[in-house]
């Protein structure tokens, strides 16, 4: 395959997942009248995902600092497996759940002024981090995926050059997707 390809082809698959979730996000899919019972249980798993995927990315950093590039290749094939599960069970819950707003205590999907009082300075900080959040996730999809085009053909310098960037990217997008989960669960009324 050439460069060319798989080029086009990143470029495509990012492209699609970004229009998927914005689809979806906006509701532009009606979703089911009664959710499913498992619709509860996505964001915990979302935030489990995230999580377990920071953890493997640090374990793959210390792997391929100890020359293990076996391992490298498992542990980072392991992060790519969860971060896509993760994605299909994003998608899915942010197709099905109405949605969340930070400060919304008494679940009616509008934050009012006296909650939004309530919730005080830490809604705005909660707002940097996931506005920072959904950025770099978008923008991470192709790094990653061509990171692993790279890795997987060996061209190991080609891939270095991407992995500076991907993998700080990844790692602050899976850590910052469980601190996103932690400040607005208190928030979930389904």
């Amino acid at each position: 395959m050439s460069d060319k390809f798989i080029f086009r082809f990143v470029a495509a698959v990012s492209v699609f997942v970004l229009l998927v979730v914005i689809i979806l996000n906006r509701k532009i899919i009606p979703a089911p009248a009664q959710l499913p019972s498992f619709t509860y249980f996505l964001p915990k798993l979302n935030a489990i995902f995230n999580g377990t995927c920071s953890v493997l990315l640090l374990v793959s950093l210390y792997f391929i600092k100890q020359g293990n590039i076996a391992m490298h290749k498992r542990v980072n094939i392991a992060a790519f497996c969860l971060s896509s599960l993760f994605l299909i069970s994003y998608i899915l819950f942010h197709y099905l759940a109405p949605e969340t707003n930070f400060g919304d205590l008494n679940g009616d999907h509008l934050v009012s002024d006296a909650e939004k009082a309530q919730a005080g300075s830490i809604r705005y900080v909660y707002y940097v981090i996931l506005g920072s959040h959904i950025i770099l996730a978008a923008g991470v999809l192709p790094l990653i995926l061509l990171s692993f085009y790279r890795g997987l053909q060996m061209q190991v310098e080609k891939h270095r050059k991407l992995v500076r960037w991907t993998f700080p990217i990844w790692l602050y997008v899976t850590i910052t997707g469980v601190v996103v989960y932690l400040m607005i669960s208190p928030y979930y009324h389904f």
